[in-house]
């Protein structure tokens, strides 16, 4: 299959309006978290990426050094601005510096986000973010306050540094409040619509439909361990609960079949309309052509009856 020619699949994303690849990049795949990425790797595989139509990268500080790589490739032109949608984060895990990984209680001003967004910005050499979220917050609540940190996406947005504004978190009641206040226009959800769990069509997925907002859906191949290599590549067999059990059963039904478990997954998530894009963060060419392989190639609806039937 010529994958240029064709190239990935893409949608709607919601009130932003948007045309997004339904598997955007998630830069993690080349912040070095996965395994090293040179600088130069990383600039062939942004490139490779948008020829094939995964032109979104969804980045954040805390994705390892991916950020710069990112910054490096536009400002040396391996890719133009005007190619690209971008999303990005203002990191709300801890008290770290600009809220990164770490112990103590975010900050989460509107001084704060400002400053962040401001200094993101210098790191890739561009004028807006396409989309920003809030990025993890341990609570929703100061976030959503006046002054919080959701007011200043608000106000990064009327200087015209970004678009359109979200949230990227897993609790569902924070997600369900965010939706509620009527402040955002897209959510980025993970680990809770895939071929393992899909707690997201209970509730989120219908309260962001209802009010039109895009939607993100990350882990759609939980980190790895649903694209049909063994399970313990990736999580040591020791520390496998339910979920790794089950997706190694999975595994061994796809190869019973000669179906490749990475489009059973993928697809599984395309039948979802209300999701706009599920990222993937590929660690190299050869895993992000295998992505878009994966998605060019539907599987007839016989096969995911039959496996609903397997009780998996």
């Amino acid at each position: 299959m010529e994958l240029k020619k064709k190239g990935c699949p893409r949608r709607r994303w919601g009130k932003t309006g948007l045309s997004i690849p339904v598997i955007p990049f998630g830069t993690q795949g080349f912040g070095n978290n996965f395994g090293p990425v040179s600088d130069e790797q990383a600039c062939a595989l942004i490139r490779r990426a948008v020829d094939l139509g995964v032109n979104h990268f969804d980045s954040a500080r805390c994705y390892g050094d991916s950020l710069r790589k990112l910054g490096v490739a536009i400002k040396q032109g391996v890719v133009k601005r005007e190619e690209l949608v971008i999303s990005g984060r203002v990191c709300c895990h801890s008290g770290a510096p600009w809220g990164g990984y770490g112990q103590g209680t975010p900050d989460y001003s509107a001084a704060r986000v400002l400053a962040d967004v401001e200094d993101q910005l210098g790191i890739l050499g561009i004028e807006r973010f396409d989309v920003l979220f809030v990025h993890d917050p341990p609570a929703i609540e100061p976030t959503l306050e006046v002054g919080g940190t959701l007011e200043g996406l608000e106000q990064a947005r009327q200087r015209g540094w970004v678009d359109w504004i979200g949230y990227g978190m897993n609790p569902h009641p924070f997600h369900l409040q965010a939706i509620a206040s009527g402040r955002i226009d897209a959510l980025l959800c993970f680990s809770d619509y895939n071929l393992l769990r899909q707690s997201a069509a209970e509730d989120i997925l219908p309260a962001a439909a209802a009010a039109g907002l895009g939607v993100l859906n990350g882990w759609s191949i939980m980190r790895g361990y649903l694209t049909g290599a063994p399970v313990e590549r990736f999580v040591p067999r020791e520390k496998w609960g339910q979920d790794h059990e089950r997706a190694e059963a999975m595994r061994h039904w796809c190869e019973a079949r000669g179906v490749p478990l990475l489009r059973l997954a993928l697809h599984f998530c395309l039948r979802e309309q209300r999701i706009h894009g599920n990222p993937i963060g590929s660690l190299n060419i050869e895993q992000l052509e295998k992505n878009v392989a994966a998605v060019l190639e539907p599987l007839p609806p016989e096969v995911f009856a039959e496996f609903g039937q397997a009780g998996l």
